[in-house]
């Protein structure tokens, strides 16, 4: 529990008008962004630095936010994404033999806005029933400037934020020698844990810009291609596809993940939509058709790819998700290539579907010979 005395007043003001008064951590100022909900218990470091939220401004719906601190493990980025960050209650004295600062420190190291004291169950609530919706958390006096910043909430869109999360040029992590598979990780905004899956996988692995060219992913030569997460609307990347379907054209294996599994069903001939309230969070219930077995996953997206716009001379739809029936994961058998919608590294969250990473690196062995 929070026990900081309650003297600096915040507000949240949401699209249509309505305001939710809490007090401020973090940062002071305002910001706008569009408001979306995670139902995680645990892992709010790894939410709060995942570039996917980027553009975002994240509630927690678990009410106690910072028992365990910060630490520098569990970070999936260089730094935070968010626009800013709501919950019901923060923690100013964490227990953890990690920790090295608190939630509030590293808000405010990051120069980000946060709010709490808000009722997170009502939101919530309000944003299933209404759909995700803009808003801002704003420190200064709401009275003289509401009426200027509902414009300029109204206004807001997250504008093609995949270059700004990417690398801006070549990472390479060899962490051991005489490895089996060399993978070039096309940074989408990429979560850290991807590439530590990777390695733990025995590959070697490059990471590559956003806009990565066909030619340069034949210098580089690798075994397989992985398309990673990453935040914004899918069909804004429009070059991106473009590259995809060259890629493709290259042969080699590839794997989807998030962002990418929407980019590669779009370079196939599928459509994509935006979804209610996405899917965030570490428990989403997802079945393996080609397994008849459901697993656990971890979350974080907001579109989605619409089941029957897969051309079935493409794709076959390998996994759904058990609450709403939406795709989770397609196999390309033609083209060596799969992708999911869920994030299979699950960090934070269970390690379930883990496999797909042995099956990534299989797949890559076998080279063109392999079948999905």
């Amino acid at each position: 529990m929070s026990y900081f005395k309650k003297d600096k007043r915040a507000y949240l003001l949401l699209a249509d008008g309505s305001v939710y008064p809490g007090y401020h951590f973090g940062c002071e100022g305002t910001t706008i962004g569009e408001i979306v909900f995670t139902t995680g218990m645990t892992g709010y470091q790894e939410v709060l630095t995942d570039p996917s939220y980027c553009g975002q401004i994240v509630m927690q719906t678990y009410p106690l936010i910072g028992n365990y601190g910060i630490n520098h493990s569990d970070m999936e980025s260089s730094k935070s994404w968010v626009n800013g960050y709501i919950v019901r209650e923060w923690c100013e004295a964490p227990s953890n033999f990690r920790e090295a600062g608190t939630i509030d420190a590293f808000l405010k190291n990051q120069g980000k806005v946060g709010i709490w004291d808000v009722d997170t169950r009502q939101l919530t609530r309000k944003i299933r029933r209404q759909g995700t919706m803009n808003g801002a958390i704003t420190t200064e006096d709401l009275d003289a400037h509401k009426d200027e910043l509902l414009e300029k909430i109204r206004a807001y869109k997250i504008k093609n934020p995949v270059p700004k999360v990417s690398v801006p040029k070549l990472d390479w992590y060899y962490d051991r020698e005489n490895r089996a598979n060399h993978v070039a990780l096309i940074d989408f905004g990429y979560k850290h844990n991807i590439l530590e899956k990777l390695l733990q996988f025995g590959c070697n692995v490059t990471v590559m810009p956003w806009d990565t060219s066909l030619d340069d992913i034949r210098h580089l030569n690798p075994d397989g291609i992985m398309l990673s997460n990453g935040p914004g609307d899918p069909m804004d990347n429009v070059k991106v596809i473009d590259n995809i379907k060259r890629y493709i054209d290259y042969g080699k294996p590839i794997f989807g993940i998030c962002l990418g599994h929407q980019l590669m069903a779009l370079a196939n001939g599928a459509k994509t939509e935006k979804m209610p309230f996405g899917h965030r969070g570490l428990n989403q219930p997802v079945k393996d058709l080609t397994q008849d077995r459901v697993y656990i996953t971890s979350q974080n997206h907001g579109y989605a790819v619409v089941n029957d716009t897969v051309p079935k001379d493409a794709g076959e739809i390998t996994h759904i998700n058990m609450n709403d029936g939406t795709c989770e994961g397609i196999a390309y058998p033609d083209i060596h290539a799969f992708t999911v919608q869920f994030h299979p590294e699950a960090s934070a969250g269970p390690n379930d579907t883990r496999y797909l990473f042995e099956k990534f690196t299989d797949l890559m062995e076998r080279g063109q010979e392999g079948c999905l």
